[in-house]
């Protein structure tokens, strides 16, 4: 069984008016990027409101599905026969053959749907369905026609060409990549916010994201786990440049002159200004983190402000309202799961206060971290000096 071509179908991008060519030549764009590391050359059109794949005499064909279905913006994918304009007759014949290869001795319920660009074609798109569909009745006895609800969809599209198509595959959704703008993810070695960015950029967010390293209390290992769950986010987003940030001195300093109730909010306000400073260089509209209300005591509300207190640019927080469990299914379905369960911590214990402060207060926060002030911004600059930056590819 070869199709010559796979239907592209989006759903939103429909609605965008006349910046709509924008987003289908965004989705073009991420096609062809999906594709170029499967065998076989393909060819990726639009054609009168329609996107098509046109696949070489010889791919893989699950290889190719597996690779749009990590592609944001389409919604099914569907394996087109295509077949020459002879007449209806000719039609008949070919409509037949593609369905004795992809259902053989069909016995249920169907209805053929007929779409005619070609207005020069000499029957109406009623005329196409009811006699294919007699011919269909003709050769499989078991077949019958139910118009309201079949158990087949048959489509049918007359362009300068004959399109034949029945099976769906769905698409993750969303809008293309790029269309979004750009975001720096706040990305640990946890399930949240591998999920946070996969969501973001779901939207058509490109993203670039930085980690907090912490040697010697957390290992290679740590670090080398939070690069494969970028590398797994990247398969739907596009590449991620990772900013790797050597945190350690800081958090030492942190624990050293701050209130250790007060620890987890102090260090997370200078993760976010070191993010916000990368954000920077990387023209990143907004921080991404996958903070989910009340999960952790440091992500109370009165804690999530305390954080956002530092920052002048938007973070967006895409799992604030989702439970662990809705969490982790999406996880499982990326990809993430697996590896962000994996025991090597992308922090150290001796960091977590037994007793965290649940409801800080902003100004209490200012005025610990002036304690701060003989060697923080030196401690900063190093950091930033010596961050490592990782090209993570799709």
């Amino acid at each position: 069984m070869v199709f010559h071509a796979l239907l592209i179908k989006y759903a939103e991008i429909a609605i965008k008016g006349k910046n709509r060519y924008l987003f289908e030549d965004a989705l073009v764009s991420r096609i062809k990027s999906a594709l170029k590391n499967v065998e076989g050359k393909f060819q990726v059109e639009k054609e009168s409101g329609r996107i098509y794949v046109h696949c070489p005499e010889e791919y893989d064909y699950d290889e190719t599905i597996a690779a749009l279905t990590k592609v944001f913006g389409i919604v099914e994918i569907c394996p087109v026969m295509i077949f020459e304009d002879n007449g209806i007759e000719r039609m008949g014949e070919d409509v037949l053959s593609y369905m004795r290869q992809v259902h053989p001795e069909y016995c249920g319920t169907f209805k053929i749907f007929t779409r005619r660009a070609k207005k020069s074609f000499p029957l109406t798109s009623m005329e196409v369905s009811a006699e294919i569909g007699g011919k269909i009745l003709d050769a499989m006895p078991g077949a019958s026609v139910d118009v309201h609800h079949p158990e087949l969809l048959l489509h049918i599209e007359i362009r300068d060409r004959i399109y034949v198509y029945s099976l769906s595959v769905r698409g993750p959704g969303g809008m293309p990549v790029g269309t979004g703008g750009r975001a720096m993810l706040l990305l640990s070695g946890g399930i949240d916010s591998p999920v946070a960015g996969y969501l973001m950029a779901k939207r058509g967010v490109v993203l670039d994201a930085v980690y907090f390293h912490a040697p010697p209390y957390t290992s290679e290992r740590a670090k080398q786990k939070v690069i494969d769950l970028a590398k797994i986010v990247a398969e739907y987003s596009g590449p991620i440049r990772l900013h790797v940030v050597n945190f350690t001195d800081i958090q030492l300093y942190i624990y050293e002159k701050c209130p250790h109730d007060e620890l987890t909010i102090i260090m997370r306000r200078y993760m976010m200004r070191i993010a916000e400073h990368f954000a920077g260089k990387c023209r990143s509209l907004g921080l991404v983190t996958g903070e989910s209300i009340g999960q952790v005591a440091s992500q109370t509300m009165r804690s999530l402000a305390a954080t956002n207190d530092v920052c002048t640019i938007p973070v967006y927080r895409p799992v604030i309202a989702f439970d662990k469990q809705e969490i982790v299914e999406i996880a499982r379905k990326i990809g993430t799961f697996d590896t962000s369960v994996l025991p090597y911590e992308d922090c150290c214990t001796i960091f977590v206060a037994k007793h965290p402060v649940t409801q800080p207060q902003i100004k209490t926060m200012r005025a610990s971290e002036k304690r701060l002030s003989e060697k923080i911004d030196e401690l900063m600059t190093t950091a930033l000096e010596t961050t490592e930056v990782i090209e993570i590819g799709e």
